[in-house]
């Protein structure tokens, strides 16, 4: 039934769409490319540096050992189901993997991305029998009217196929899980972008030091020329050998320690940045942060020295659960019930199950120690509060 935004601005035009400029209406039904590209994000972040790659696998293994349980809705209660086919399709989604490394690389690609999605292969209109997670650079959005998407269109090689979006629902056999973005309509902005700057500088640390070692880890100097002797320069084939010989036989780990041998009123100057001009230590360990902040991960589980926010390891890991992982876990099991739990019928709800956690210890026994002392509540009610079911 259209709701009524739908029938006050047409059957497909939203409040939105009435508002959207005319190039932005001229391009419906067309895939919208992501203006970034995902290829170099995967490669500079996740690839090459090795605070970015902690924190995605932190956040993202974090996620997917989160348990979800499935209810069924009777009355005003929430009966457990531990065997339905719903439930079985998450902890076995495909062939090749499991439900926790579905969950990871879902969770990974919208670290990377911004943007994650889910498919569901199956018989249109069937309960789906897989369940994949979909490379984002390998899908695009189709544009549709009202900020609804007319659909999605998955693309390998030179072979492309699209999953319409029903316009009125908004269901499809694909979930678009996406960050915010106040920018773009359809895709999510990634929190690597949020971060490049700071990746950048920590990558090109992490060169200057390769380079350093390559030219036998000492700092950088220069020839000299003796005014009396030489005149104050070199002829050209003078220039040519010896620029010769230091490429050959003193560059390199190979060649470190090795003894230059100067002749013709040559000199060996050495040039070095003082610690106040360069201070290199301290702006890579400020990168580093910059970088664990974007992906809401406390660097002190990262090892990144410099950052007391929290006492000790235990607070940080807390932090990280309640502040990241958790607030994520807890969007996923939504999208899940909006979008999954429909094609099997039935009122069916998952909830994700965090009192299992380690890293939650201190929260979960503040609460049984709450739950102790109030006396006015009922056993059964005590048993809710701190997370016990029959599940």
């Amino acid at each position: 039934m259209p709701s009524m935004i739908q029938r006050l601005f047409g059957a497909k035009q939203s409040v939105p769409a009435a508002m959207m400029p005319a190039s932005y209406m001229h391009a419906l039904g067309q895939p919208v490319w992501m203006r970034r590209d995902y290829g170099r994000f995967a490669q500079e972040a996740y690839a090459r540096n090795v605070v970015a790659h902690r924190a995605i696998e932190l956040v993202a293994n974090g996620a997917a050992s989160v348990p979800l349980k499935l209810y069924e809705k009777s009355g005003d209660h929430l009966r457990c189901m531990p065997q339905h086919p719903a439930l079985r399709l998450l902890q076995r989604p495909n062939p090749l993997q499991g439900g926790a490394s579905l969950m990871a690389a879902l969770m990974s690609y919208r670290l990377i991305s911004g943007n994650a999605y889910l498919h569901a292969v199956g018989p249109k209109g069937d309960a789906p029998l897989e369940l994949h997670a979909l490379r984002p650079d390998r899908v695009s959005v189709i544009s549709g009217a009202g900020g609804i998407p007319k659909g999605y269109r998955y693309t390998v090689d030179q072979s492309a196929m699209d999953f319409p979006v029903d316009s009125y629902s908004g269901q499809s056999r694909i979930l678009h899980l996406k960050n915010f973005h106040p920018l773009d309509d359809w895709y999510g902005l990634s929190a690597v972008e949020a971060a490049a700057y700071s990746i950048d500088q920590h990558n090109q640390s992490g060169a200057w030091n390769q380079a350093l070692l390559q030219n036998g880890a000492r700092p950088t100097g220069a020839l000299v020329v003796n005014v009396k002797e030489q005149g104050g320069h070199l002829s050209e084939e003078q220039y040519y050998r010896i620029k010769q010989q230091m490429d050959e036989q003193f560059s390199g780990p190979a060649n470190a320690g090795r003894p230059l041998l100067l002749e013709g009123g040559l000199d060996w100057k050495e040039m070095s940045h003082s610690p106040k001009d360069m201070d290199f230590i301290e702006a890579k360990h400020s990168a580093a942060r910059d970088i664990a902040l974007a992906f809401g991960v406390p660097p002190q589980l990262l090892g990144i020295p410099g950052d007391n926010t929290y006492a000790n390891l235990a607070e940080a890991r807390l932090a990280l659960w309640e502040q990241t992982i958790l607030p994520a876990v807890y969007e996923l099991a939504e999208a899940l019930n909006n979008w999954l739990l429909p094609m099997f019928g039935g009122q069916l709800q998952l909830k994700a199950d965090a009192d299992d956690v380690p890293a939650l210890t201190l929260r979960r026994e503040k609460v049984w120690e709450r739950v102790q002392n109030a006396g006015f509540l009922s056993d059964e009610e005590k048993r809710r509060m701190v997370g016990l079911s029959d599940c």
